[in-house]
């Protein structure tokens, strides 16, 4: 990658590409030369697109929580902008975050619905399409909470522990990144995953301070990520610097899951 420009010619679609820690993935994928398809939810991708001036992204609005929708917008995005060479899939959704004793059972299953379902929608459908070519690399985002459980004694001042189903459903990325790096490796698609640790946005930040400060502890560089931290590791695994990784799960998380 010692290119100036390490993803000219390249396709990129991104998920979730107008969000806190889609962001800053987006600019960096159309300073580094790639044609950026920028998905999120209604106007936030085109209006990120608009604002920050990117002649290289195009922004769309779909909600990749329909799992039903996703192959129609998948076939109608692929016949406007070709199958991509990389994509970063950010977009989640849960249905309760609610606490443990009070989570029913439909509403677990929802989050598995409208999360896991149409993430394996997705990667099924583009590397189908992809295998034609023999080249393709997808990366999943999974979550420290899919590696380790939330500690209840952080969650200070009636904050609500993360919910069950999204460690469950994080846990559930992993293996189905695992599962697909082993089923389209020898058609020369890769498959892994970024497992963010702890990214709080600004105003999660601001509104709990304390919350913050055991956030902090927790991580052996004694602080929360900032969103730009997560672009590197993102742009490692979409990119030609990791032709011979596959399968695996890039933790970022300050050291949270070492001890």
């Amino acid at each position: 990658m010692s290119s100036p420009l390490p993803f000219s010619g390249k396709t990129i679609w991104i998920t979730g590409g107008a969000g806190y820690l889609g962001t800053p993935i987006t600019l960096a994928l159309d300073a580094a030369g790639a044609r950026v398809v920028c998905i999120d939810l209604q106007g936030r991708a085109e209006t990120l697109v608009r604002d920050r001036q990117l002649t290289r992204t195009t922004g769309l609005s779909f909600d990749c929580s329909d799992a039903a929708a996703l192959p129609a917008f998948l076939d109608a995005t692929m016949a406007a902008h070709g199958v991509p060479d990389g994509v970063a899939h950010l977009a989640f959704a849960s249905s309760a975050g609610k606490r443990l004793e009070q989570l029913l059972p439909a509403e677990f299953q929802r989050t598995f619905d409208l999360a896991l379902t149409p993430t394996f929608v997705l990667c099924r459908a583009l590397a189908e399409r992809m295998k034609a070519r023999g080249s393709g690399s997808l990366v999943l985002f999974s979550s420290m909470y899919g590696l380790v459980s939330p500690d209840p004694r952080i969650y200070v001042d009636q904050l609500t522990p993360n919910p069950i189903d999204y460690g469950a459903s994080k846990a559930a990325v992993l293996q189905m990144a695992r599962y697909l790096a082993v089923h389209y490796g020898a058609s020369g698609i890769r498959f892994n995953c970024v497992t963010p640790g702890p990214f709080p946005n600004p105003a999660v930040q601001a509104a709990n301070p304390v919350f913050l400060g055991e956030l902090n502890r927790k991580t052996a560089l004694n602080r929360v990520g900032r969103n730009e931290e997560i672009v590197g590791p993102t742009l490692f695994l979409l990119g030609d610097a990791s032709s011979y990784v596959t399968g695996h799960s890039l933790v970022v998380d300050g050291g949270w899951t070492a001890w």
